[in-house]
């Protein structure tokens, strides 16, 4: 069986997630908040969606932020905490809107976060 036919198009495919700690040196990391990096896969956090991967350091942390829309959380490795719960490897979290959390990691992690709408952190 094949598909229906459509032109082919260029899209960003990632493989190999639950592995990505172990080629996080080779993704261009930016800086992002206290003992956190970020690699923006579209978007720009300011406006509209936004999917990327965000590296905790160990005892990096993502301050205090309110959900404009669903954010939705995939732990690829290691894990973080907020005040509701431990997410390690392989769970996923969604945030509904209007709900508020600051995120830590002791030992570090890296994440795929997919925002609706850009997070409001309540220092900016």
């Amino acid at each position: 069986m094949e598909p229906d036919p459509a032109p082919a198009f260029a899209r960003l495919e990632l493989k190999n997630l639950f592995q990505i700690a172990e080629k996080a040196d080779a993704i261009p990391w930016q800086p992002f908040r206290d003992g956190a990096d970020i690699y923006r896969l579209y978007g720009d956090g300011d406006s509209g969606p936004t999917a990327a991967l965000i590296r905790f350091r160990a005892e990096g942390k993502v301050p205090l932020h309110e959900h404009q829309g669903y954010e939705h959380i995939f732990v690829l490795s290691g894990s973080q905490r907020d005040q509701n719960s431990t997410a390690d490897a392989g769970t996923l979290m969604i945030n509904p809107p209007g709900t508020h959390h600051s995120v830590v990691s002791e030992a570090g992690c890296i994440v795929l976060a997919i925002y609706e709408k850009p997070v409001k952190f309540e220092a900016d």
